[in-house]
């Protein structure tokens, strides 16, 4: 999946930037491989402190493992999501989210495709996010 490749280059771009290692595990967008992607990241590194999951059902995933695992969420490690479904308002505790503007992303794709049809250049568009900041943070 192209965007969730963009978005792993993405933090890891930002790991490097702060000097920070970068610790990653790959998932399928699932509840399930997010609560097996943390708890391969608990065993990698004992000591982690935050997770930033692809999208917010792996986030929901991890926050059951590291739950089970005795870690406490922020206190001992910050959970952030990305795309703020509503289920993460209702988690335990609430999950920090990026929001991404659907109907922005359909909009611009729309006009893109209009003006690629029309012969107009392919430049990449920027949409802004947001962070939606709730308790796991």
């Amino acid at each position: 999946m192209f965007e969730a490749r963009e978005r792993l280059e993405g933090y890891r771009e930002a790991l490097r930037e702060t000097g920070r290692r970068s610790i990653v595990a790959l998932g399928d967008c699932t509840r399930a491989s997010g609560a097996d992607a943390a708890r391969q990241l608990l065993e990698d590194d004992p000591e982690l402190d935050a997770v930033f999951a692809s999208n917010d059902l792996m986030a929901i995933g991890a926050l059951r493992t590291l739950r089970q695992a005795g870690r406490r969420v922020p206190e001992d490690v910050a959970v952030v999501g990305f795309d703020d479904i509503e289920a993460a308002a209702y988690t335990a505790p609430a999950l920090t989210s990026v929001r991404s503007p659907v109907a922005d992303q359909a909009i611009a794709t729309v006009h893109l495709l209009l003006g690629l049809i029309e012969g107009g250049p392919r430049e990449p568009v920027v949409i802004p996010h947001e962070l939606v900041v709730r308790d796991s943070t």
